[in-house]
């Protein structure tokens, strides 16, 4: 549906030239903002968007009075997403083009949604998933969060978040510290995130709710998966009942929310925003044996990962009664996550952060007064998640309708929305537009590609500083980055980048098992069963007993000598001087027979 409102057009016209003016009045005059986003949920996971059989009456309410960016892209996977969403830059130039193996970190010098609005003169706060560090200075609290509820890592059970999470009765970090929750991981998060908005009700504040869910496992509350249970498995396969279940909570608390807007009285005043980070991870689901598909995906192609539209075109909804943006209105040009930093500073009346660096997006903010407003820029989007990145792996240049995969690959999906018909052929011309615009945006995007992102050891701001084998540089699938794998006892090996600050004499603990588990290195721990937890999506497996003998660690080209491990000890500690500087360092555990793992958990503390 697409409606020009005139009022839109002449209040946002007004706005955009009497904002700083205004807000430099009256602090209270200038929006607060509250952007959700989901984990894994893709475009066809909504039954506005024709999912018939998905329950999301709140977001499907929410949609039909809001804009939408039909056309809205973003990266394939989580953690590249959200650093082109806190930055407005490719994610590929900030360093996060991967969910794991030290290219999940938001480098230094990035600046974030939240340092913009925190020097607006916004309170700022994170609740759920922040996936882009989970160190000093990458954590969420030092990139202009003031105040955070989030797990570790990509998700939930990955192995930087609290050990022995399971969505359920959880162990967050408030603020950077560990704190007992009692619930279930989203309705925490939206609660918290509504406890804040409370506290801030009467000055403007930036909210940011980024959910695990649905991400998986697919751990869900026994209500919501029973509400889909009984469909049969020619309609939905099992994982996916669980998926919908989670979306089915998100959308209840979604609606929470919102009641809880207008009971403060401060919904007019307040941009609501509501989008995902990818295609789906479940609601498209091919069945290898019996050769059929479950699910809905919109008729698009690919799901999460995937350089076809079904991989990265997402929901954007967005709603600001007071900007008399409140009707179904659909807006159809190209956009991308990019551009939700310029046009929230625009419509928000506050400048991009101080030292920012080039913004790759642009200000939404003229199609948002006139939804008819046309453009024919290129946009890039890929799916990199190896150590080095190679030109033209699994990417999309998009233009209009037009798709170039792969730089070889030509859709049109005007006509072809399910990318079945390879045009390259046909059109030679629009294939080497559309890959000279690729040659350019890769010498862009490449430019720090060969500077690795170092850990700082001995820092005030962090001592001692725990390092997970989430992080450590490696081949694909030599990371053991969620907690199933340590307690599987996953092989993994690989390097972790450290930056000493201060010259001196520093502690290095390596452990099977995380500090706060209290438990032995060589022990076998139990498995958490459905009947134990009953939302539990299978068992957790027992934590299998490795049986190490000794432990070593090697900075730079020196290996130090040996420590040996017994049956009785917790941790293998090392204590040495260490030189001022940056170097790698590998931490390994061996068993009798000299098998090595790397050391899933480092503490290293300087004394």
């Amino acid at each position: 549906m697409k409606i020009i409102n005139y009022f839109l057009v002449l209040i946002l016209a007004v706005t955009s030239c009497t904002s700083k003016k205004i807000n430099k009045q009256n602090a209270e005059t200038k929006p607060n903002v509250i952007l959700v986003i989901t984990d894994d949920q893709g475009y066809g996971d909504l039954g506005v968007h024709g999912n018939k059989i998905i329950k999301t009456p709140n977001i499907d309410a929410f949609h039909g009075e809001s804009y939408h960016l039909t056309d809205f892209h973003v990266g394939p996977t989580c953690a590249p997403t959200r650093s082109a969403l806190m930055t407005g830059r490719y994610a590929n130039s900030t360093g996060v083009w991967h969910t794991i193996g030290g290219w999940s970190l938001l480098r230094e010098k990035e600046k974030t949604l939240a340092n913009m609005f925190a020097e607006g003169g916004y309170t700022t706060g994170g609740f759920g998933k922040w996936h882009m560090g989970d160190n000093y200075p990458f954590r969420p609290e030092h990139r202009g969060f003031q105040h955070t509820v989030m797990h570790g890592g990509g998700g939930v059970q990955q192995t930087p978040d609290f050990w022995d999470n399971t969505y359920f009765n959880d162990t967050y970090f408030k603020n950077g510290k560990p704190v007992k929750y009692e619930g279930y991981c989203t309705d925490i998060f939206f609660g918290e995130a509504i406890n804040f908005i409370k506290e801030n009700k009467e000055k403007p504040f930036f909210c940011y709710i980024a959910s695990n869910a649905p991400h998986g496992p697919y751990n869900v509350p026994v209500s919501y998966y029973n509400m889909y249970k009984d469909l049969p498995a020619t309609v939905l396969a099992e994982k996916q009942k669980r998926f919908y279940g989670m979306i089915t909570n998100i959308d209840d608390n979604f609606g929470k929310l919102r009641k809880e807007l207008e009971a403060l009285k401060i919904a007019d005043n307040t941009i609501l925003i509501f989008m995902t980070d990818n295609g789906t991870a479940a609601g498209n689901y091919y069945n290898k044996k019996t050769k059929t598909s479950t699910g809905f995906n919109a008729g698009m192609r690919g799901n999460k990962g995937s350089q076809y539209d079904g991989g990265h075109r997402v929901p954007f909804f967005i709603h600001w009664k007071n900007g008399n943006i409140t009707t179904a209105t659909d807006i159809n040009e190209l956009t991308s996550v990019v551009d939700i930093m310029p046009t929230l500073a625009e419509l928000c009346g506050i400048s991009l952060p101080k030292e920012h660096l080039k913004i790759a997006g642009q200000s939404l903010v003229p199609m948002l007064k006139n939804p008819e407003t046309t453009n024919n820029r290129m946009l890039v989007t890929d799916s990199q998640r190896i150590q080095s990145p190679k030109k033209w792996k699994s990417s999309a240049v998009m233009q209009n309708k037009w798709r170039l995969i792969d730089g070889k690959e030509l859709y049109n999906i005007s006509n072809d929305k399910g990318q079945k018909n390879n045009i390259a052929d046909k059109n030679p011309e629009k294939v080497a537009e559309m890959r000279a615009f690729y040659e350019q945006w890769w010498n862009e995007v490449s430019v720090d590609f060969d500077k690795e992102i170092y850990f700082k050891v001995g820092s005030e701001k962090e001592n001692p500083i725990t390092l997970t084998c989430h992080d450590i540089h490696a081949d694909n699938g030599n990371q053991p980055w969620n907690q199933i794998a340590i307690r599987n006892g996953n092989k993994g090996k690989g390097y972790w980048c450290i930056d000493v600050k201060k010259q001196g004499t520093y502690n290095i603990a390596l452990r099977r098992y995380p500090l706060e588990s209290g438990l032995l290195i060589n022990t076998t721990i139990p498995a958490i069963s459905t009947e134990q937890l009953p939302g539990l999506e299978k068992e957790i497996p027992a934590g299998k007993n490795m049986q190490y003998t000794k432990a070593s660690i090697k900075l730079g080209s020196t290996i130090f000598e040996e420590v040996a491990v017994t049956n009785k000890d917790k941790e293998a500690t090392f204590t040495i001087n260490l030189k001022a500087g940056k170097t790698k360092m590998n931490a390994n555990f061996y068993d009798a027979k000299g098998n090595k793992n790397v050391a899933y958990y480092v503490y290293i503390e300087k004394i």
